[in-house]
């Protein structure tokens, strides 16, 4: 009697192993395909200057909108410099929340303003471009 209780116990148990953890996973797999990532490409001028209001400013006052940055590049094509970099978001209402109030902190608007006084145009062209992740893509989260 005892050995078919626990015949019956271990059936319980890894019928609710069965059917609890894949439902779980299922459950990850849709909040990891909910993340889109955004693409920046700019057209950038006096690099270094660019770079230093991109580096000490920008990114600082953007990790106050929980903006997070996967990885930056610069690249070059034909006479252009680009600087391009890939950003990652829960979804797209927090990614347009969150542009919206960088755009208009004040702290970003004033350092904008002045570097542009002192060295020019910084930046040209921008181009934007927001990234769902495929079913099949082999990596579904970039950052951690």
């Amino acid at each position: 009697m005892a050995q078919k209780y626990r015949l019956l116990l271990t059936l319980i148990v890894m019928l609710t192993l069965g059917v609890f953890v894949p439902q779980r996973s299922l459950m990850n797999a849709a909040e990891a395909q909910q993340v889109i990532h955004q693409l920046r490409i700019y057209e950038i001028f006096n690099n270094n200057k660019f770079h230093d209001r991109f580096r000490d400013h920008a990114m600082r006052i953007m990790a106050k909108y929980d903006f997070k940055i996967v990885a930056t590049w610069e690249s070059k094509k034909d006479n252009r410099t680009e600087f391009v970099y890939l950003l990652e978001w829960p979804d797209k209402e927090t990614m347009t929340d969150r542009w919206r109030k960088f755009l208009q902190d004040q702290e970003w608007i004033k350092i904008k303003k002045e570097t542009g006084e002192m060295n020019g145009p910084l930046v040209g062209e921008i181009q934007d471009r927001t990234l769902y992740l495929t079913d099949y893509s082999p990596r579904e989260v970039l950052a951690k």
